[in-house]
């Protein structure tokens, strides 16, 4: 398996979750109602599969191993465009975050900004996934021997184990810190 074989496989995921706001965002027009806990899942899910995980192995690993690389121009514009998506990713993440926050304490206002920001993700990812896989995965694996494709696919699993314990370190970090502060 090539390294873009694990990314690829993780973008049919996000595909899927992408589906899931699709028919929540198409529910919601219709009800005039967020199921909150649905978007609270869906942020869970974009924070820590498609960023940390997804996008990590992404920037932390291919990209940086590219960056030492001269690229073609074309490839070089794709990848600064794919990181200014990962960008755009996360600002919307944390406004629908902070829009269905605001929801849940009342704010039922904030329903045209949670339907504005699914749309944004529905929107963006289907696209930067269909460049990543037909316009840049490819190409990019040319660059490198079939040995550093092999390096880069164990750097992946590797990166994948950690995540796991990182992302509930920092959950248990973050209630401690809340009963804390709630005792204090």
């Amino acid at each position: 398996m090539q390294p873009i074989g694990l990314l690829m496989k993780e973008h049919q995921l996000i595909e899927r979750m992408i589906a899931l706001l699709e028919i929540e965002l198409q529910q919601s027009k219709k009800s005039l109602k967020i199921d909150t806990e649905f978007i609270s899942v869906a942020i869970d899910f974009f924070k820590t599969y498609a960023d940390r995980t997804h996008y990590g192995k992404e920037e932390d690993i291919l990209f940086k191993s590219l960056g030492k690389i001269k690229l073609s121009e074309e490839l070089t514009r794709t990848m600064n465009q794919l990181l200014e998506d990962h960008k755009t990713s996360r600002e919307t993440i944390k406004t629908l975050h902070d829009a269905n926050i605001r929801y849940i304490q009342g704010y039922h206002s904030s329903i045209d900004e949670i339907h504005k920001e699914l749309l944004q993700l529905i929107t963006l990812y289907p696209q930067h996934i269909k460049t990543e896989d037909t316009q840049f995965f490819f190409p990019v694996m040319d660059y490198f021997t079939s040995k550093e494709r092999d390096t880069m696919l164990q750097e992946f699993f590797d990166f994948d184990k950690n995540i796991i314990h990182e992302h509930y370190s920092d959950l248990i970090e973050k209630q401690e810190k809340k009963i804390i502060m709630n005792t204090s």
